[in-house]
């Protein structure tokens, strides 16, 4: 049975995990992962989606993201049981000013319908590599590979286990490629996801 929404509690985001997204957003690499928070209450499954009316600069992130499962590995530790592609939207005019306030990001990422997810995978562990897209209005705008993360999959899921509540149940957002941009009222967007050992999904978002 596919969780719902009303069943996440958390949603623990990685920022700058992919070089060239830093270097777009004008942004220094981190020495270290960078971790912020959405709210489990964020994420839909659902195709529609309402845009954030609360700010000019919606912002889509197209990322890989990984579930924590009930099984624990050989030091106690959880691993991820699904892989699937979600929407970090972001109100970008938002992050901008609170980023010149030295605020923390909460009110430009954790809106709500800020977190689009598609359907989930099984995926064994540690997860394989992943190549994904994402298409806006018929133009490709975002495409990653996670070969390309400056923190790999089980670095993650390490650090993120021994900083933080983690719960079964909760997801990992992994980071976005390049190529973030503005959505609006009337856009479609499909993502695709590919992975090393064959698996496929896709996704579709209309937004209002």
């Amino acid at each position: 049975m596919n969780q719902t929404s009303h069943e996440i509690r958390n949603v623990w985001a990685v920022g700058r995990n992919y070089g060239a997204h830093a270097k777009e957003m004008g942004s220094d690499l981190p020495s270290k992962p960078m971790i912020f928070l959405k709210a489990g209450s964020t994420v839909t499954f659902e195709s529609d989606v309402t845009l954030y009316r609360g700010s000019a600069d919606i912002h889509h992130e197209i990322e890989i993201a990984l579930r924590f499962g009930k099984k624990p590995d050989a030091n106690g530790l959880l691993e991820f049981d699904r892989v699937a592609l979600a929407l970090d939207l972001t109100a970008r005019d938002l992050q901008t000013e609170l980023k010149k306030e030295s605020h923390p990001w909460t009110l430009a990422k954790s809106f709500r319908e800020s977190c689009p997810m598609s359907a989930a995978l099984e995926i064994s562990n540690p997860p394989p590599r992943f190549e994904f897209e994402l298409v806006v209005n018929g133009e490709r705008r975002q495409r990653g590979d996670t070969k390309n993360m400056l923190f790999n999959f089980e670095e993650l899921r390490v650090y993120v286990l021994a900083a933080f509540p983690v719960v079964p149940g909760d997801w990992l957002l992994t980071g976005t490629p390049e190529g973030v941009g503005p959505l609006k009222p009337g856009d479609h967007a499909t993502a695709a996801l590919k992975s090393a050992t064959g698996q496929t999904l896709s996704s579709a978002w209309r937004f209002r």
